[in-house]
């Protein structure tokens, strides 16, 4: 009785994922990869929830992303890999065919699992866990935005979870909740804690030799987060990717290392309207928009409500487009940082045109591999992991954003055959804005889809 009162009480003056943070306790860890504990057969089981807690949370994330201070792709992409894995470990003991990822990720040893013989919400488990990592995956989001994580929650309790007795709705959100303290706890130890405030360490002595990497036209003298590929990735074979060498560096006008950088030239001052049009889409600046890993997640979200599938479909889509993105950029900052190659930037003005601007501004660290080419490569490869390689969608991600007048380029949406044919627009699209070579592009993607091949054999099912 005591128990109902309290819930009632912090529930009229906070949230109420918070009030379910006072049931942590219940729950212990196990070895979740096994077999789970089975709730009750009066459970129903995820399949049968709508998506909407799940794409509703997703952009809650990309709006945390955009209006959060540090968060750069990378750590960007860590984050939504996090809060992508929590959705789907809330739910997963009520889908019937799926596991755990449990001892399938690198370090994560075990989570709670669910009350015997009880029954549970998975719409409430999921709104609970996404509350927790919300709030302190995204800790430097504006107070503007911050407010906005109580308010979904709440709306969500009293539109989507419904059908359930008080008890049950708290069970599952204590579960929930417990659900995202654990994985946020794991998080901590995979290097990248807490990276939005070092994303440029004035330590870093940055590397010195012909055809290096050298601070481009947005005056940066320190590289982005030059030990991020040391970072923990989520599937440990990932980790294990060794970065292919690029060309020769050279600047003999017949040779291959030459022609890649002429190519970047000879193309970016003779752009045709539509070809502006794909670079600006692909763009994603982190000062205007939720990055390019939010560019993927926001890519699954439209496969989930295009597709029109149930929580179960789309809590899966997210945790695998999360990996995916989390484990490119660590795989791809890697190979940046074990090679330091110079941008087109560098190359064109000192051994073609001196006085040559790309069309779009040149990031600040080396441009060798590309980070579009290898987030969205295994993201795309992924994602067919639940909707097949011949999915056909339309990305609207930018529809609502004002003209870009100094480029004079409008933003509208792109069709697309399938998730491949995105991945391989998004990487062609920095060869347009002058911003990498084809060999950043091609190398970009066949690691990427190499991330998504990993994360595309785990034991997903049981």
């Amino acid at each position: 009785m005591k128990n109902s009162l309290f819930f009632k009480s912090l529930r009229r003056k906070l949230p109420t994922a918070v009030a379910a943070l006072v049931a942590l306790t219940i729950y212990s860890c196990r070895d979740a990869s096994q077999d789970p504990v089975e709730p009750t057969a009066n459970s129903k089981g995820t399949e049968t929830y709508s998506a909407d807690v799940a794409t509703k949370w997703a952009e809650m994330d990309l709006t945390l992303t955009q209006n959060s201070t540090g968060f750069t792709p990378p750590v960007a992409a860590r984050a939504l890999g996090y809060a992508g894995v929590a959705m789907y470990e809330a739910v997963v003991p009520g889908i019937k065919d799926n596991r755990s990822l449990v001892k399938q990720l690198n370090g994560l040893t075990d989570l709670p699992v669910p009350e015997a013989n009880q029954e549970y919400n998975w719409a409430a488990s999921a709104n609970a866990a996404q509350i927790y990592m919300a709030k302190n995956l995204w800790p430097t989001a504006n107070e503007a935005t911050k407010k906005k994580i109580d308010s979904l929650g709440t709306v969500i309790r009293n539109e989507l979870i419904t059908g359930s007795s008080q008890a049950i709705v708290e069970r599952s959100e204590a579960f929930g909740y417990a659900i995202g303290k654990a994985i946020f706890d794991w998080s901590k130890s995979d290097g990248g804690h807490e990276g939005f405030t070092r994303n440029f360490p004035a330590t870093y002595k940055v590397p010195v030799f012909p055809g290096s990497w050298q601070p481009t036209e947005n005056g940066r003298t320190i590289p982005m987060l030059p030990y991020w590929g040391q970072n923990r990735t989520f599937i440990a074979a990932n980790g294990l990717l060794i970065p292919p060498a690029p060309l020769t560096i050279s600047t003999q006008v017949n040779s291959p290392y030459f022609q890649q950088y002429y190519d970047v030239y000879k193309k970016n001052i003779s752009l045709t309207q539509t070809e502006k049009e794909i670079s600006i889409w692909w763009a994603d600046d982190p000062s205007e928009t939720f990055t390019p890993p939010g560019h993927s997640y926001n890519i699954a979200k439209i496969a989930v409500k295009t597709s029109n599938v149930k929580l179960d479909k789309a809590a899966e889509a997210f945790a695998r487009t999360g990996i995916a993105v989390a484990d490119a950029f660590i795989i791809c900052w890697k190979c940046k940082y074990a090679f330091n190659n110079e941008r087109p930037y560098t190359f064109v003005r000192r051994a073609i045109d001196p006085s040559w601007v790309p069309f779009w501004p040149a990031p600040p660290f080396p441009g060798y591999a590309s980070g579009h080419a290898t987030q969205s490569s295994a993201s795309a490869v992924a994602l067919e992991g639940v909707f097949g390689t011949s999915f056909a969608f339309v990305d609207d991600s930018h529809v609502k954003r004002v003209k870009d007048t100094k480029r004079n380029v409008d933003f509208k949406a792109r069709s697309f055959k399938s998730l491949q044919e995105a991945a391989s627009e998004s990487a062609y699209s920095r060869f347009l804005g002058g911003i990498h070579t084809f060999q950043d592009n091609d190398t970009g993607l066949k690691e990427g889809k190499k991330v998504g091949q990993y994360i595309n054999a785990l034991a997903w099912k049981k």
